[in-house]
């Protein structure tokens, strides 16, 4: 399943590093999709990845992937609201 829009993905095969939903063009080789994503944890992996990625929306060549096959997106939102309420806060500590 698509982290970014949710489209159902039928992928017998290893998914390749350029492998693109066909619906919203989002990698689908990409943490955000992979079954050991789990944000807070360390690298927000849930394996022990020696070298962080920087970008969890990015394709990458981690010997860890394995496709993730259904999406909590309410889980998802709520993570990205709290990630933004941080960085509004820590922003206001700079603010006038």
């Amino acid at each position: 399943m698509c982290w970014k829009c949710g489209t159902p993905i039928e992928a017998d095969a290893p998914l390749g590093r350029d492998a693109l939903c066909p619906v919203c063009s989002a990698y689908l080789r990409s943490c955000k999709n992979c079954v050991f994503f789990e944000p807070g944890a360390h690298y927000d992996c849930r394996e022990t990845v020696d070298d962080p990625v920087s970008d969890k929306e990015a394709a990458n060549f981690c010997g860890f992937f394995s496709l993730r096959r259904t999406f909590d997106a309410a889980a998802a939102a709520k993570h990205t609201a709290d990630r933004q309420n941080a960085r509004d806060a820590f922003a206001r500590l700079f603010s006038d």
